[in-house]
């Protein structure tokens, strides 16, 4: 039966019309499809190359000791590749120097005398007018190439064939008996480095002298050593050597005259000839085996030279206050008036028997007791109650290291830094009665701890000071002064050093140079005035005329300390000689005010210290910070500082302790033949005038400089008359 709508329920439904698709997505259906194919396809090649190649090294499999080769040479290449960049690293830092201008030496020309006005050395052109390497005798070039660098023109800075050779030497002869190091690390060393014994410096030196190669001909690097080096006597470079030690040219040496100076590179203060001839004649023939060895010279060409060693010209045996001179031409450089002349003379503040009774102190002791401690290095500095420079050590050997350790060389002070916190202390209202505890302190998390366990108790504070107690100084500053003040205190008593203000600053672990702290301790000899350490005391040109005076030119000493708060400290200073940790420093004559510092892993040993007419600052350590073998402040610095202040001490006016009544002491008089024969010797310093004559003297000079002016002319009528 059909359906009344026409349409039975067997017809199929009309379809719709199908959906035609755009270009655009043609397209993009095509691009899909063909990354789909690209990385399918690439995937597959991809993984056939790896199938072949590594069916390829297949070929190249080492099994048994060769796998084990090619593992360690494997492993060899990554570590030195790493070992490269760590250095490179390291080394990046010593490349700044080289951006300075570290080829001019500057134009100064200074002639130094001291407190008296005796010549003392030269600092500037003393180095001599460079003569060129081609118009040196030959025999010249061949004497310091036989000896320091036989394979100079044939490496490139660092010589691993002649470091094989001198090992190999060392080895047989079990000892140093040759050195590794080419004329260009030591050139490198010397321009740019200090002689401070550290794998970081060695690590410098070498890419330094790799990029001194790169951007020098070896004529330019030979040039620069023989012009550089330090050669005794206070001369610098082998022209001016040769006009100090021999009146001669270089270019007129003789042979024999040639090898004594090129027997001064390695040791020049050992080896100086005006000091030591002997010494210097035999180091000469060595240098002539050295010339005949090498393949040089003949021995019948340096058989003369061997029967005539060279003879020097009369010179002064005393020795040059080179560190000193170093530090008074950096102060000259600094001082000069802007525009002045550059060709001057400088009266310094120098005292050469102090001087020399510093030196002496400080070669006695660790001669004595250095090994016993494993102790190498030291410095000293001394100040007078003016604040005048009197004497500067900063080394055992200028010729071996020119590195000045007192005035450069930032050492952590330990326990010697502890009376700047102290000085805060006294000035905020404490007194040396005021008791403290030195029970454990956890500041921050850090807990110092005491050199001696039983240190935990209540006492005073002058009794903590005598006996270094770290928690009551870090208790100290933790409750009372505060960490700011006392970094601001010790810069305005001349710390120039950089601290680091953080809490272990009162402990010492900041930086000092020996300089900074005889500056800083005499501010409490000078009653709290700061400002008054100097190591000139004129400057003028070659006709005399002055150009610049300390008393003239210089600020005024500023207080920076009230004179009660010193008055205090220095009571307390007394009491660390007297039964604390310096007892060791103690002076017959006079008492002794001082703080002993002794850093952690005893890297560093200080006495510090000051009676009313000397400061005296003294470190003790090694070059390397290898730590020493427990030496404290109380022991070798300050027997090092009792034996020098006790020459400085003799024959000459002696003046109270700022604040301390009774300083002055009288001689015992009793002391036993038995006791005398336990002490060392001791040198006395030379009387000069007595302590009636010097004040009258002063009385006199203070009435002229009082004296009126007479401004009468003396014309050719007034001379007539007379």
């Amino acid at each position: 039966m059909d359906n009344a709508s026409g349409t039975g329920p067997s017809d199929p439904a009309p379809s719709e019309p199908k959906k035609r698709r755009g270009p655009r997505a043609t397209f993009l259906l095509a691009i899909d499809a063909w990354i789909d194919t690209s990385l399918y396809e690439a995937g597959f090649r991809l993984g056939e190359f790896w199938e072949n190649l590594t069916i390829f090294f297949r070929r190249f499999r080492v099994r048994g000791w060769r796998r084990l080769l090619f593992e360690l040479l494997g492993e060899g290449f990554t570590l030195g590749a790493a070992g490269s960049v760590l250095m490179l690293a390291l080394a990046m830092p010593a490349f700044d120097d080289t951006a300075r201008d570290w080829r001019n030496q500057g134009d100064f020309a200074v002639t130094f005398l001291d407190r008296y006005g005796n010549v003392i050395g030269r600092r500037g052109l003393i180095q001599g007018a460079s003569v060129p390497v081609d118009q040196m005798p030959d025999y010249v070039i061949k004497a310091v190439l036989a000896t320091e660098d036989r394979r100079f023109f044939d490496h490139y800075g660092i010589d691993f064939i002649g470091l094989m050779r001198a090992f190999s030497e060392n080895a047989r002869a079990d000892g140093v008996v040759q050195g590794g190091s080419t004329i260009t690390q030591q050139l490198a060393k010397n321009l740019f480095l200090s002689n401070e014994r550290t794998l970081e410096r060695k690590i410098k030196e070498a890419f330094l002298s790799v990029w001194l190669e790169c951007n020098l001909t070896k004529k330019e690097i030979l040039q620069l050593y023989l012009d550089r080096m330090y050669m005794g006597g206070g001369t610098f470079g082998i022209t001016a050597a040769a006009n100090f030690y021999f009146g001669r040219d270089i270019k007129d040496v003789t042979l024999a005259q040639a090898a004594m100076l090129a027997g001064l590179f390695k040791a020049p203060t050992k080896y100086a000839p005006h000091i030591n001839l002997p010494a210097a004649r035999a180091r000469a023939n060595q240098v002539l085996s050295n010339l005949v060895d090498a393949g040089f010279m003949t021995e019948g060409q340096v058989l003369s030279a061997r029967l005539h060693p060279a003879t020097v010209i009369d010179r002064d045996d005393q020795k040059s206050p080179d560190y000193f001179l170093d530090w008074a031409f950096d102060e000259v450089k600094r001082t000069v008036p802007r525009g002045a002349t550059h060709s001057l003379v400088a009266k310094t503040t120098i005292d050469m028997n102090i001087q020399r009774a510093a030196e002496e102190s400080l070669e006695f002791n660790l001669r004595q007791y250095g090994k016993q401690y494993n102790a190498s290095q030291g410095a000293i500095v001394v100040l007078d109650a003016t604040g005048a420079v009197r004497a500067i050590v900063g080394g055992t050997d200028y010729g071996a290291s020119q590195f000045n350790r007192a005035t450069h060389a930032e050492r952590q002070a330990g326990s010697s830094f502890k009376p700047y916190v102290y000085a805060i202390a006294m000035e905020k209202g404490l007194t040396p009665e005021t008791k403290i505890s030195g029970a454990p302190i956890n500041w921050g998390g850090w807990s110092p701890g005491n050199y001696s366990r039983g240190e935990g108790g209540i006492m005073t504070l002058a009794d903590a000071l005598a006996h270094s107690v770290n928690t009551a100084a870090v208790r100290l500053a933790h409750d009372v002064t505060g960490l700011a003040a006392v970094k601001k205190l010790a810069e305005a008593m001349g710390v120039e050093s950089p601290l680091n203000g953080h809490k272990t600053m009162v402990l010492g672990t900041s930086g000092m140079t020996v300089m900074d702290q005889a500056t800083g301790y005499s501010v409490f000899q000078n009653g709290g005035m700061a400002g008054t350490r100097h190591g000139l005391m004129q400057l003028s040109d070659r006709t005399g005329k002055v150009i610049w005076d300390y008393a003239k030119d210089t600020p005024k000493p500023h207080r920076v300390l009230p004179e009660k708060a010193v008055e205090e400290m220095n009571s307390m200073l007394v009491g660390v000689t007297q039964h604390g940790t310096g007892r060791r420093a103690q002076l017959p004559m006079t008492l002794v005010a001082g703080k002993t510092g002794t850093t952690q892993s005893y890297r560093d040993a200080w006495f510090v210290g000051f009676t009313g007419n000397y400061t005296c600052a003294v470190w003790i350590g090694n070059d390397d910070y290898t730590p020493m073998i427990r030496m404290t402040g109380g022991t070798v610095p300050a027997m090092t500082w009792e034996r020098l202040m006790a020459y400085a001490e003799q024959n000459i006016e002696l003046k109270p302790i700022f604040g301390i009544e009774n300083s002055l002491l009288t001689p015992k008089e009793t002391e036993t033949a038995a006791d005398k024969s336990d002490q060392p010797p001791r040198n006395e310093r030379p009387r000069l005038l007595s302590s009636a004559t010097t004040k009258v003297l002063k009385s006199i000079a203070k009435m002229f400089e009082q004296a009126p002016v007479i401004d009468t002319p003396m014309g050719p009528e007034a001379l007539s008359s007379l």
